[in-house]
């Protein structure tokens, strides 16, 4: 029989889980709360939220137990492990996955490159930190945090002092801001007996601080992106990864450092449903499933552009946009319509990056576009 797999999340990770998991025959439970995306396509949804009654609900239903998002309760999920429950990514991992300080820290030691850090909860180790390696500094939440959230580019101690004041002088992660030439992701698949398939790496571009496009292949030179790859596995070895592990990487002309970690399916890799001979959200099942991995080879060209939260909701101009982008995969996730919110993602594929970019970018914008300018 095949392990039932429970799912702590509901979000759009989980829901793209769903057609890899018919496919391979895989049972999945969610613990997801009310009005998650998952809960209007899948019935085998437990409500709950992901603290230790969740947890401990959705472990008696399932085989192993495995996330989409890393908001959950560790010292749970290692009690759950304890007991006899596999966690896939494990208690472990998850906390070094859900702590930039904590990922320095482990990752340096491993070998892995990192920017100058420091942690600094006052105004004078934040300014001692910059005398010695510059401004601007960037100053993080170490844990928490996405699309920009949580992140702070500061020039002097003023503008230190009004951040500190915002986290009511909670320590931050404190970094140079490193001139980038380029940010690359790279998925690793690993099973719990150390099989690993890297994934090609893929750009990403952000804009105000949320990611905009992913791009296969990446434009960097094949050194760095070899190095990219070589980094990846490293980091996976290095915290124990089991399923899908994204490393987000900053370039600096032929530099390659660490950025952040997710230890799950991640917005770099919805071009792999496209893109790639094995999708991620399949390979996560796989590896959680200790079931042998697919190949992570790339089909060509592809680019992501992700579908943002504009002035019209994106299933208004659903039928316009697959008619006049008919070979654009569109993918919406069923929430609710805001503005800065991730919606949903296109991807094109083809033979040129260029012109299956602009394919991308053209599909997403008549998503979101007012009536005037998706018809321009």
């Amino acid at each position: 029989m095949p392990p039932t797999i429970g799912v702590v999340g509901g979000g759009q990770l989980a829901r793209m889980l769903l057609p890899s998991a018919a496919r391979l025959g895989l049972p999945l439970v969610f613990l997801a709360r009310p009005g998650d995306a998952v809960g209007a396509v899948w019935p085998a949804v437990l409500s709950g939220e992901p603290d230790a009654d969740g947890l401990r609900r959705l472990a008696a239903r399932v085989d192993v137990v495995t996330v989409e998002h890393e908001l959950v309760d560790l010292d749970t999920m290692q009690t759950l492990q304890d007991a006899g429950t596999p966690v896939r990514p494990s208690a472990a991992t998850l906390a070094i996955a859900t702590d930039k300080v904590r990922q320095r820290e482990v990752l340096a030691a491993a070998g892995v490159p990192v920017a100058p850090w420091t942690l600094a909860g006052d105004l004078d180790a934040i300014g001692a930190f910059g005398d010695v390696h510059g401004w601007p500094l960037v100053l993080k939440r170490p844990r928490g945090g996405y699309d920009g959230r949580g992140v702070w580019v500061v020039d002097d101690l003023d503008a230190a002092r009004t951040v500190l004041d915002e986290v009511d002088g909670d320590p931050l992660l404190v970094e140079p801001k490193v001139t980038l030439t380029g940010e690359l992701a790279v998925l690793v698949a690993r099973r719990p007996g150390g099989e690993t398939v890297v994934y090609d790496p893929v750009e990403t571009v952000q804009v105000d601080a949320m990611c905009r496009e992913v791009l296969q292949p990446p434009r960097v030179p094949a050194a760095v992106a070899a190095r990219a790859r070589e980094l990846a596995a490293l980091v996976a070895d290095a915290i124990g990864s089991v399923g899908m592990l994204s490393v987000e990487l900053f370039v600096s002309g032929e530099q390659v450092l660490l950025n952040e970690l997710a230890a799950r399916p991640h917005n770099a890799g919805h071009l792999t449903i496209e893109g790639t001979v094995t999708s991620q959200f399949e390979n996560h099942l796989r590896a959680v499933a200790d079931l042998p991995l697919g190949s992570p080879a790339s089909r060509g060209p592809a680019v992501m552009v992700n579908v943002v939260g504009g002035p019209v909701d994106p299933q208004q101009r659903l039928a316009e946009t697959l008619a006049a982008e008919p070979a654009v995969a569109v993918h919406l996730y069923g929430k609710d319509h805001r503005p800065g919110r991730k919606l949903g993602h296109v991807t094109a594929t083809g033979d040129d990056l260029e012109t299956v970019r602009g394919r991308a970018l053209r599909a997403a914008d008549r998503l979101t576009a007012p009536a005037e300018e998706a018809s321009s």
